[in-house]
């Protein structure tokens, strides 16, 4: 295919591409959709055009895209979201055989230094799941929405799309479809079990979500999908009781997660079986918690090494 097909159209079969063959969430794709349209925008400004092709994006525009996001101080990171989404379209490109293509290998993601890892130890976490008031339903659900949350290591995402048939407090585990559909099982705790069998208990109506709102308007005729907590809810109610906590950290949902798993290593989990369990398709992404265990690798060195043994 020549490169003359409008950036606009070619924009949007990708982001179809993106929701039909890759099955991305609508959150990515429409990211996907602000970073490219962003980069059109400042196209058609840059080269003064009203209509863009591909060969529009060559080595000097990106340049002068990736100059204009660091004059708008965009953090490195944020940044690199820009680029990242950029190469994939352009491999999209090339794959459909379109001719006279950036060679998305030319693209370097900037690097940025990470902060330090945020995660609550064992004192901190029992602390904010004692927060909710355990006599409300509202204090019951957040209790769960606390517990589910460190138990399984869930992004909030898969977590609100949880529905009460999903749960089996028997076999304590269940299946979750996370990113890039990938398929994992996640597994509930003693303890969460505990109070998501009360809480379910105190539910007598007949609506699919796991966790729903209580206030505003509610019947049996209301929608689920209007009673399903969103991600940005559940992101409310764990700041709130990290706040009424008094923890050190400004811990989010994800926080919770990064904690599951470093309790999980620092126990003595290995870090392959901790990859499965929180669903990373890269070891290596996993990696980013092998700092905890460095106290137990150094417990370890000073009991088994022979110029320790005295």
């Amino acid at each position: 295919m020549d490169g003359n097909e409008n950036l606009e159209l070619l924009k949007r079969k990708f982001l179809e591409h993106l929701e039909i063959e890759k099955n991305c969430s609508s959150l990515t794709i429409r990211n996907y959709d602000h970073y490219l349209s962003s980069l059109i925008e400042f196209l058609k400004s840059h080269l003064n055009k009203d209509s863009l092709d591909i060969q529009d994006i060559n080595a000097d525009s990106v340049r002068g895209f990736r100059l204009y996001l660091n004059r708008q101080t965009f953090k490195m990171v944020t940044q690199g979201y820009y680029i990242i989404c950029l190469r994939s379209f352009l491999k999209w490109l090339i794959k459909n055989d379109y001719k006279k293509v950036l060679q998305p290998e030319k693209l370097d993601v900037p690097k940025y230094k990470s902060g330090s890892l945020k995660f609550l130890d064992s004192d901190q976490m029992k602390r904010l799941l004692n927060q909710p008031i355990l006599s409300t339903k509202t204090g019951l659900r957040d209790r769960c929405i606390l517990e589910l949350l460190f138990s399984t290591g869930l992004r909030v995402s898969e977590l609100t799309k949880l529905n009460r048939d999903k749960i089996n407090l028997k076999s304590r585990e269940f299946g979750v479809i996370g990113k890039g559909g990938t398929a994992r099982v996640v597994f509930i705790s003693k303890e969460a079990c505990i109070y998501l069998d009360r809480y379910l208990r105190t539910r007598v109506d007949k609506h699919k979500p796991l966790f729903i709102r209580y206030s505003g308007r509610m019947d049996l005729t209301t929608d689920d999908d209007k009673l399903r907590l969103t991600p940005r809810s559940v992101q409310r109610i764990v700041k709130k009781y990290v706040k009424k906590a008094k923890l050190p950290i400004d811990a989010t949902p994800h926080t919770l997660r990064h904690s599951m798993a470093t309790d999980l290593l620092r126990s003595g989990a290995d870090l392959r079986s901790v990859q499965e369990i929180l669903g990373h398709k890269n070891i290596s992404t996993t990696q980013i918690y092998t700092h905890v265990t460095d106290k137990r690798l150094k417990e370890v060195h000073d009991k088994f090494h022979s110029g320790n043994i005295e």
